[in-house]
């Protein structure tokens, strides 16, 4: 018989986590409509953290983390490597849209979330439109 070890999360993993959530509710009470959450492929390294609407934009949202807010805003982590993985990841997102959706007129954007979790109310900033 097997034994199962419980999983232990790294508290960077525990941060990332709480921030997600975080930028999730954040979102939705902003209008937006999350459609996925941590989004994969097999085929990619990396994941899309969140997937929403905002009206007719459909949205490919980084969020980033921080235990305390510093003198560089959280989402200057999103570096030239990531920006291309994400786009990665948003074109294989769109390659399983349904056959149906008109994807010719399809807005796209990329957004950041910030968390600063040290905050009371957490500091939460949104970064329409980060990169292209």
């Amino acid at each position: 018989m097997r034994t199962l070890h419980p999983v232990t999360q790294s508290p960077t993993a525990i941060t990332g986590e709480r921030g997600e959530e975080a930028a999730y509710f954040f979102l939705r009470r902003s209008g937006f409509t999350v459609v996925a959450r941590r989004w994969r492929t097999g085929r990619l390294r990396g994941d899309l953290d969140l997937i929403a609407w905002e009206g007719d934009v459909l949205c490919f949202v980084e969020v980033k983390t921080r235990s305390r807010r510093d003198s560089i805003s959280a989402e200057f982590a999103v570096d030239h490597d990531k920006e291309r993985i994400l786009r990665g990841m948003a074109t294989a997102y769109l390659g399983h849209l349904p056959v149906s959706l008109d994807r010719t007129h399809l807005q796209t954007r990329f957004d950041i979330v910030s968390v600063y979790l040290d905050e009371l109310p957490l500091g939460i900033e949104l970064l329409r439109d980060a990169f292209v």
